[in-house]
Protein backbone atom coordinates (compact mmCIF):
# COMPACT_ATOMS: atom_id res chain seq x y z
CA UNK A 1 0.00 0.00 0.00
CA UNK A 2 1.25 3.41 -0.80
CA UNK A 3 0.62 7.03 -0.40
CA UNK A 4 -1.49 8.37 -3.30
CA UNK A 5 1.51 10.54 -4.21
CA UNK A 6 3.76 7.49 -4.61
CA UNK A 7 5.62 7.97 -1.32
CA UNK A 8 6.67 4.63 0.22
CA UNK A 9 6.87 5.36 3.93
CA UNK A 10 8.43 2.91 6.36
CA UNK A 11 6.61 2.85 9.69
CA UNK A 12 8.78 1.70 12.58
CA UNK A 13 6.84 0.72 15.70
CA UNK A 14 9.51 0.60 18.39
CA UNK A 15 9.50 1.74 22.02
CA UNK A 16 13.26 1.51 22.54
CA UNK A 17 15.10 4.69 21.47
CA UNK A 18 18.41 2.88 20.90
CA UNK A 19 16.79 0.20 18.71
CA UNK A 20 14.91 2.82 16.71
CA UNK A 21 18.03 4.93 16.19
CA UNK A 22 20.03 1.86 15.13
CA UNK A 23 17.33 0.89 12.62
CA UNK A 24 17.09 4.42 11.28
CA UNK A 25 20.88 4.70 10.96
CA UNK A 26 21.07 1.33 9.23
CA UNK A 27 18.37 2.34 6.75
CA UNK A 28 20.00 5.71 6.12
CA UNK A 29 23.30 4.00 5.24
CA UNK A 30 21.60 2.85 2.05
CA UNK A 31 22.53 5.36 -0.60
CA UNK A 32 19.37 4.43 -2.51
CA UNK A 33 17.04 5.09 0.44
CA UNK A 34 14.32 7.49 -0.58
CA UNK A 35 11.71 6.23 1.86
CA UNK A 36 10.49 8.55 4.57
CA UNK A 37 10.69 6.92 7.99
CA UNK A 38 8.00 7.48 10.61
CA UNK A 39 8.14 6.18 14.17
CA UNK A 40 5.46 5.26 16.64
CA UNK A 41 6.65 4.52 20.18
CA UNK A 42 3.91 2.09 21.18
CA UNK A 43 1.12 -0.02 19.82
CA UNK A 44 -1.73 2.37 20.55
CA UNK A 45 0.10 5.26 18.90
CA UNK A 46 0.70 3.05 15.84
CA UNK A 47 -2.97 2.13 15.52
CA UNK A 48 -3.96 5.78 15.99
CA UNK A 49 -1.50 6.76 13.25
CA UNK A 50 -2.71 4.07 10.86
CA UNK A 51 -6.42 4.78 11.46
CA UNK A 52 -6.15 8.58 11.77
CA UNK A 53 -7.34 8.73 15.38
CA UNK A 54 -6.27 10.75 18.43
CA UNK A 55 -3.29 13.00 17.76
CA UNK A 56 -3.36 11.82 14.12
CA UNK A 57 -7.02 12.71 13.50
CA UNK A 58 -6.02 15.20 10.78
CA UNK A 59 -3.76 12.70 8.97
CA UNK A 60 -4.84 11.58 5.50
CA UNK A 61 -5.21 7.83 6.06
CA UNK A 62 -5.20 7.10 2.34
CA UNK A 63 -1.42 7.43 2.62
CA UNK A 64 -0.66 4.14 4.36
CA UNK A 65 2.91 2.96 4.95
CA UNK A 66 4.45 0.66 2.35
CA UNK A 67 6.14 -1.39 5.08
CA UNK A 68 5.86 -1.75 8.86
CA UNK A 69 8.77 -2.82 11.06
CA UNK A 70 7.17 -3.97 14.30
CA UNK A 71 8.74 -4.72 17.67
CA UNK A 72 6.86 -7.41 19.61
CA UNK A 73 7.77 -6.46 23.17
CA UNK A 74 6.36 -3.05 24.02
CA UNK A 75 4.56 -1.79 27.10
CA UNK A 76 0.80 -1.39 26.89
CA UNK A 77 -0.56 -2.64 23.59
CA UNK A 78 2.26 -4.92 22.49
CA UNK A 79 3.32 -5.86 18.99
CA UNK A 80 1.37 -9.11 19.02
CA UNK A 81 -1.93 -7.27 19.48
CA UNK A 82 -0.96 -4.58 16.98
CA UNK A 83 -0.16 -7.24 14.37
CA UNK A 84 -3.50 -8.97 14.96
CA UNK A 85 -5.43 -5.71 14.61
CA UNK A 86 -3.58 -4.65 11.46
CA UNK A 87 -4.13 -7.99 9.75
CA UNK A 88 -7.84 -8.11 10.70
CA UNK A 89 -8.50 -4.60 9.35
CA UNK A 90 -9.54 -4.55 5.67
CA UNK A 91 -7.96 -1.12 5.16
CA UNK A 92 -4.59 -2.19 6.63
CA UNK A 93 -4.21 -5.94 6.10
CA UNK A 94 -2.26 -5.65 2.84
CA UNK A 95 0.58 -3.67 4.44
CA UNK A 96 3.59 -5.98 4.83
CA UNK A 97 4.57 -6.31 8.48
CA UNK A 98 8.08 -7.38 9.44
CA UNK A 99 8.34 -8.44 13.06
CA UNK A 100 11.74 -7.35 14.40
CA UNK A 101 12.42 -8.57 17.90
CA UNK A 102 15.02 -10.06 20.19
CA UNK A 103 12.84 -13.11 20.80
CA UNK A 104 13.72 -16.47 19.28
CA UNK A 105 10.92 -18.22 21.20
CA UNK A 106 9.14 -20.66 18.88
CA UNK A 107 5.77 -19.62 20.32
CA UNK A 108 6.44 -15.97 19.33
CA UNK A 109 7.55 -16.98 15.84
CA UNK A 110 4.56 -19.27 15.24
CA UNK A 111 2.07 -16.84 16.75
CA UNK A 112 3.43 -13.99 14.62
CA UNK A 113 3.08 -15.94 11.39
CA UNK A 114 -0.39 -17.18 12.37
CA UNK A 115 -1.41 -13.57 13.03
CA UNK A 116 -0.24 -12.57 9.54
CA UNK A 117 3.38 -11.41 9.87
CA UNK A 118 5.08 -11.35 6.49
CA UNK A 119 8.54 -11.89 7.95
CA UNK A 120 9.99 -12.56 11.39
CA UNK A 121 13.53 -11.33 12.07
CA UNK A 122 15.58 -11.59 15.23
CA UNK A 123 17.41 -8.30 15.79
CA UNK A 124 21.12 -9.02 15.33
CA UNK A 125 23.32 -8.02 18.25
CA UNK A 126 26.37 -6.91 16.25
CA UNK A 127 26.21 -3.66 14.29
CA UNK A 128 27.52 -5.03 10.98
CA UNK A 129 25.02 -7.89 11.08
CA UNK A 130 22.25 -5.46 12.01
CA UNK A 131 23.08 -3.19 9.05
CA UNK A 132 23.18 -6.20 6.73
CA UNK A 133 19.80 -7.45 7.97
CA UNK A 134 18.14 -4.04 7.59
CA UNK A 135 19.70 -3.53 4.16
CA UNK A 136 18.48 -6.95 3.06
CA UNK A 137 14.97 -6.22 4.30
CA UNK A 138 14.90 -2.90 2.47
CA UNK A 139 16.22 -4.41 -0.75
CA UNK A 140 13.74 -7.25 -0.62
CA UNK A 141 10.64 -5.18 0.13
CA UNK A 142 11.43 -2.21 -2.14
CA UNK A 143 13.41 -3.74 -5.01
CA UNK A 144 12.37 -7.39 -5.29
CA UNK A 145 8.88 -7.83 -3.84
CA UNK A 146 5.87 -6.37 -5.59
CA UNK A 147 3.88 -4.38 -3.05
CA UNK A 148 0.12 -3.82 -3.27
CA UNK A 149 -1.05 -0.43 -4.49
Amino acid sequence: MHDPNGVQTILIIEDNDDDFEATERALCRKKSLSNPIFRCRDGQEALDYLKGNGQYASRDVTGTPALILLDLNMPGLDGRKVLERIKKDDALCDIPVVVMTTSTAQEDISASYRAGANTYVQKPIYWNEFVEAISGLHDYWFQIAILPK
